[in-house]
């Protein structure tokens, strides 16, 4: 492949244009999902094309085919040449990338077992069970279990030298079913809503999340919020777990840090950000136990890869440290806006024909010191909430409301009674300050994001969030519509 992607080298280097680079990119994905008991989805596709960038007198240009014969390269790469030369006539600022060194190197995800290795029937044995599991009471009328694997191998090549090879490989799971009775519907998902789990790992994450012996704890759960009181109304302590706090670390953080946003390039699309420049290494984001790391480095993560799109080397760092904004996430194009001398490296492209923009990279809640048990122990007046049910947050990264699937009452210690449509709102800085305790390492899990939308034209990414249950003090609960 890279005899290929040398022809788009050799013609940016013979027009001279100030940088350029191709990835070609072959991708396989399966998804399986049993839906009411029957197959509601079965399909397996591979795909295989490239992406070529030109950056020509501080203009961009960017073109993209699945042809992939030496000819189409050349066809291409001139068409984003001729791109870029046209914005160049309408740009407002020269383009200058941050420097990195040129690297020659083969990274792969990780994994014990091939999922795509693992046999289709075996798959759909484990869903059609967590399905009749599922619908064993009359009350849920709607079930649907699933799984996805996505492999991406990927060949960069850029002017500067970078000669990078990858194999990403993705596995995720999960299933949801809904109970209707008497005009009230509820619903339960496991491990987690908006699809289930998903990983950087192979098939041993499917084995790990036993799904089948889940599944009549989380139709009786469904069940019983039909009739279980609702979330009352006040402001109260709130305990936050699972892929309810990841989504929220997604939405306040993440998406808030991304330096595109905050330079106001997504601005008339998906909005800007209250976390701006001049704030950066002074700015009280959170608590002084707030420590908010991002890592794509980090074992499992979605956003988990040895270089990012840009050809930059992956690399751990703050977002937010001790409670102060200390980071954001950036590409090579916007690093120096901050005076950096170097990219983070979050920019990704959704498959071979999308320009790479920056993204939100793994970014996880450091662990605290207290026990998850001492953290309810402590609590006198409180709710735990659990898995998201919905979520709204303005164009600002700023005020928020999220809904959940499942909630419980936390009185004088105790967890007691289970609570339905449980919902909370806030403003961004104001409720990470109000986080007085996180549980520790212990009780520390990785979450995964599979659907993360940005840009125009909309591209998919992917990544994680590690969080363990998290205590926020008097947040306002219960806001109903």
């Amino acid at each position: 492949m890279f005899t290929f992607a040398n022809k788009a080298i050799e013609i940016a280097d013979k027009h001279k244009a100030d940088f350029g680079d191709i990835r070609i990119i072959e991708a396989r994905r399966q998804t399986l999902s049993v839906k009411q008991g029957e197959i509601g989805a079965l399909n397996d596709t591979v795909t295989l094309g490239f992406g070529v960038r030109i950056l020509f007198d501080g203009a961009w240009g960017f073109a993209s085919s699945d042809l992939m014969t030496a000819g189409e390269i050349e066809r291409v790469t001139k068409f984003a040449l001729n791109i870029a030369k046209a914005s160049a006539t309408l740009k407002n600022k020269k383009v200058r990338l941050a420097h990195e060194p040129a690297y020659r190197d083969f990274w792969q995800t990780p994994f014990i077992t091939d999922p795509f290795a693992v046999a289709i029937e075996k798959k759909l044995d484990m869903l059609f069970a967590i399905d009749k599991v599922l619908r064993k009471d009359a009350k849920i009328k709607s079930a649907v279990s699933s799984m996805d694997f996505i492999r991406e191998h990927q060949w960069h090549m850029t002017t500067e030298g970078s000669r990078i090879e990858q194999v990403l490989l993705s596995s995720g799971a999960g299933y949801v079913c809904h109970a209707v009775d008497k005009g009230e519907a509820q619903t339960r998902s496991y491990p987690s809503t908006h699809g289930g789990q998903t990983l950087s790992m192979g098939y041993e994450l499917i084995e790990s999340l036993d799904l089948p012996g889940n599944a009549e704890r989380v139709r009786g759960e469904a069940v019983a919020l039909l009739t279980a009181p609702a979330c009352p109304r006040g402001r109260k302590d709130l305990i936050i777990y699972g892929n309810q706090l990841a989504l929220q670390i997604h939405e306040s953080v993440g998406h808030a840090c991304e330096l595109d946003r905050v330079l106001g390039y997504e601005e008339s699309y998906a909005g800007s950000s209250f976390a701006t420049t001049e704030k950066l290494g002074d700015f009280r984001y959170g608590s002084p136990i707030v420590n908010l790391v991002a890592d794509a480095t980090l074992p499992g993560g979605l956003a988990t890869a040895g270089y990012d799109d840009d050809a930059v080397k992956a690399q751990r760092w703050h977002i937010v440290k001790e409670g102060v904004l200390s980071g954001y996430m950036t590409n090579r194009e916007f690093a120096g806006r901050i005076n950096k001398d170097r990219s983070w490296g979050s920019c990704r492209a959704d498959g071979h024909n999308n320009i790479p923009i920056t993204r939100i990279c793994n970014l996880s809640l450091m662990p605290g010191s207290v026990s998850e048990e001492d953290l309810i122990k402590d609590t006198k007046d409180g709710v735990i909430m659990e898995n998201n049910r919905s979520w709204s947050i303005d164009q600002k990264r700023l005020n928020f409301q999220f809904g959940c699937e499942i909630g419980w009452l936390v009185k004088n210690g105790k967890k007691t009674k289970m609570i339905k449509n449980p919902t909370y709102q806030g403003i961004t800085p104001e409720f990470w300050n109000s986080c007085d305790a996180i549980a520790n390492e212990n009780s520390w899990r990785l979450w995964g994001v599979a659907n993360c939308g940005k840009g125009q034209p909309t591209q998919t990414a992917m990544m994680c969030h590690g969080n363990s249950p998290s205590r926020f003090r008097k947040v306002k609960i219960g806001v109903t519509a």
